[in-house]
């Protein structure tokens, strides 16, 4: 009984875990939303936002950022493959 009341929450946390992680995955900004922001006031807003992100926010920026550089590198390979 213990031990199915235990798999239980264990199912439960895995659940809320997995319903959070979509609200992390669009952590990454680049620009403010207002075209006509400065400079500065897009790298000060940029900057509010990376002092006040959490670090599962700054984790899933890294690794979509690995995962752009890493997917671009292998299509400019295969571009220099295809004309050799």
């Amino acid at each position: 009984m213990v031990v199915m009341e235990q798999e239980e929450m264990e199912s439960q946390n895995i659940e809320t875990e997995n319903q959070a992680t979509p609200a992390v995955a669009a952590s990454c900004r680049k620009y403010a939303s207002d075209d006509n922001a400065t400079f500065l006031e897009n790298m000060k807003g940029h900057f509010n936002e990376f002092v006040n992100s959490s670090m599962e926010e700054h984790k899933t920026c890294f690794k979509n950022t690995m995962d752009k550089i890493l997917s671009q590198s292998s299509m400019m390979f295969e571009r220099l493959k295809a004309r050799s």
